[in-house]
């Protein structure tokens, strides 16, 4: 079974800075960490392999410090590592994204590939959908649960907002996962002292014999125009008492605004 785990290293929520003239992240010396969603996205293929065997590959785009995200996830105990990064692929949208990983992917081979729900840079949950369409492989998003695996199908959980479905697809297939689905795995010393020599295969545009007007910033199709903070607006007003209290003070305020009738 060739298990394919999709990560991305973004920065840590309290460094975000954006570029103004590109509307892009400022990745470079900024502090970074693994999406936590992809955590359980790795701890998934490992409890895949440990059930019916197999191979975890995972694989990030990214700068060349996104080397450390992969080392990371050595350590935990996946066997391959894949690092495309070029500077062609810089900027890139989700669409790009998900082109460029499609076509290292294909290289690579997969019969399960699984992405976190979405990352929370951009918390667009777009790439995992979006690269099984490249791919044109069947995808299922938000599992919770993998029920059972079988030789050519799967079985899962989906989570809905009253619940979830149980869905059945045939494999190869994409998965994405939510935080529901496991409790990621720390590295162990010697997964810790292992990934720090291990190789990690580095491929770039060239490599992956890609279309190159698809890839990067001028790859894609959507683009960030402008980037401002909000008004912060001081009229606030807050109402004290019970509950009962409160509601009946806003009610009262938004008829005076003229919200209500």
């Amino acid at each position: 079974m060739n298990i394919v785990v999709c990560i991305k290293q973004v920065p840590d929520s309290a460094e975000v800075r954006i570029n103004p003239e590109t509307g892009t992240l400022i990745r470079d010396g900024v502090p970074s960490i693994i999406n936590p969603y992809d955590l359980h996205a790795i701890e998934a293929g490992l409890q895949i392999k440990k059930k019916v065997g197999g191979k975890v590959t995972v694989i990030t785009m990214g700068p060349p410090q996104a080397e450390s995200a992969l080392r990371e996830a050595l350590s935990m105990g996946a066997d391959e590592a894949v690092l495309l990064s070029d500077r062609a692929f810089a900027g890139a949208d989700t669409w790009a994204t998900a082109y460029t990983l499609s076509r290292a992917i294909k290289k690579v081979g997969a019969d399960i590939i699984i992405c976190g729900k979405q990352a929370i840079d951009g918390d667009t949950a777009q790439v995992g959908p979006e690269l099984a369409e490249f791919l044109d492989i069947p995808h299922v998003a938000y599992v919770k649960k993998i029920e059972a695996l079988k030789e050519d199908s799967i079985v899962v959980h989906r989570l809905m907002e009253e619940g979830y479905d149980v869905v059945e697809s045939s494999l190869p297939v994409l998965i994405t996962v939510v935080k529901e689905i496991n409790e990621p795995r720390l590295p162990s010393l010697r997964g810790k002292l292992r990934a720090r020599s291990a190789e990690i295969k580095k491929l770039g545009i060239k490599d992956l014999e890609v279309d190159e007007s698809f890839v990067g910033l001028k790859g894609s199709p959507t683009q960030v125009k402008r980037i401002f903070a909000p008004e912060l607006k001081k009229d606030r007003k807050i109402f004290e008492g019970t509950p009962e209290e409160q509601v009946q003070k806003l009610i009262e305020e938004l008829r005076r605004l003229g919200c209500v009738l």
